[in-house]
């Protein structure tokens, strides 16, 4: 039934609204060159100065599962990348989720992507009874829908993701009806007979303390619900489907976090989902929902199933894949230039479009997918690199 969702959580970071910025996500479908995790060496002659920045193509490899990339992302070529695509094995709807964050080792700034909370209710007071608040019931945890978006961001994701933190205080709350339109989200059911789907957007941002450090933390989430009837000669029996998706967030030392926004936005405007990987991705689901698969008992039996997968990407994944992105070239046109934290660059390496931070005279580029930014005039990558680093030019 939500066979698209873990793309959907990673479409979003495409073409959220972040930290009160705008910018416009790339727009090439163009398969990057590869990529490397890993910094390439430059001599300490030519290693950046405070006014350059260097970032790196990081490539999350689904290591537990399908076996390939599943995205590739450009980060600061100091920061590290920690977590990526876990399969849960619970639930044969959603049978993977993201799960990573992106984070500065000598300082505090840290972008993260959380994973799905999925959840069921029903007035079947039977299964009430065998399944109780807490429990789980084919994968999702049995809870009643909260009020809303914001509500579900304070009671679920802050208890559960930032339970480790003293004096939390939520400064700003804000619900985005726009965003969760404008995604779809809500949308996969509305042809189903009997069913009706919503989905609301929100976002928050708090104020807590964390090993002596004061931070701030903007937070976004949609909540998705999903209602279906059954009559029966006992009377009417609903069923909820509801989950809470695109969780993710910006963090950064209180009062720097838009000092940040630019390179926060370089990260999410860069993102580039493997086509394959979503291919095969909803063919497992595909299967394990025709099998009727209600739990999946080890990796192995993932592993049967992604053997049986092709590289033949059908019409319909094909068409939910380029829906996505001309949704997010419509949202992009829309944006306003003059509040823009990304300017657009051509990559000549690639031959695709990439977003960086505003504010740089000059940017340069090499076969590794690795940027430099810098406004010091006298500062050149090449010297004494053993890399080609190739100037680039905005759009």
């Amino acid at each position: 039934m939500m066979k698209r969702r873990l793309l959907f959580v990673i479409i979003l970071l495409l073409f959220s609204s972040n930290l009160t910025f705008c910018g416009k996500a790339e727009k090439s479908q163009s398969t990057p060159t590869a990529g490397t995790g890993n910094a390439s060496k430059v001599n300490a002659t030519s290693v950046p100065k405070s006014d350059t920045i260097r970032f790196k193509t990081f490539s999350c490899i689904d290591k537990e599962g399908i076996g390939m990339e599943t995205f590739r992302i450009l980060m600061p070529s100091d920061w590290q990348f920690e977590g990526g695509v876990k399969w849960l094995l619970k639930n044969p709807a959603m049978p993977a989720v993201v799960d990573f964050r992106i984070h500065n080792p000598k300082g505090k700034e840290e972008f993260q992507v959380f994973p799905n909370q999925t959840f069921f209710w029903t007035n079947n007071q039977m299964v009430l009874a065998n399944f109780p608040v807490g429990s789980q019931y084919l994968g999702n945890e049995i809870c009643p829908p909260l009020a809303g978006p914001i509500e579900s961001l304070k009671k679920i994701v802050l208890p559960r993701f930032r339970r480790d933190v003293t004096d939390l205080k939520v400064t700003k709350e804000e619900l985005l009806p726009d965003l969760a339109k404008q995604l779809g989200a809500g949308g996969g059911m509305q042809n189903q007979p009997g069913m009706t789907s919503s989905a609301d957007a929100a976002k928050i941002r708090i104020q807590y303390k964390q090993n002596d450090s004061s931070l701030e933390e903007e937070i976004y989430s949609v909540v998705e619900t999903y209602t279906f009837s059954v009559p029966t000669m006992a009377g009417t029996i609903t069923n909820i489907y509801w989950l809470v998706d695109y969780i993710f967030s910006f963090k950064a030392e209180k009062g720097k976090l838009e000092d940040n926004a630019k390179t926060f936005l370089a990260i999410v405007y860069s993102f580039k989902p493997n086509q394959q990987w979503f291919n095969k991705y909803n063919q497992v689901v595909n299967y394990l929902a025709q099998q009727q698969i209600q739990q999946i008992q080890n990796i192995g039996q993932i592993s049967r199933i992604i053997s049986q997968t092709n590289n033949e990407i059908s019409d319909m994944i094909m068409k939910s894949y380029n829906q996505r992105q001309a949704v997010n070239d419509r949202i992009a046109s829309n944006f306003s230039q003059a509040i823009r934290g990304v300017d657009e660059y051509y990559n000549p390496i690639e031959q695709k479009a990439v977003e960086l931070p505003t504010g740089y005279r000059n940017a340069w580029t090499n076969s590794q997918g690795e940027y430099i930014l810098s406004d010091d005039p006298n500062f050149n990558p090449n010297i004494n690199s053993n890399l080609n680093w190739q100037r680039i030019d905005k759009k």
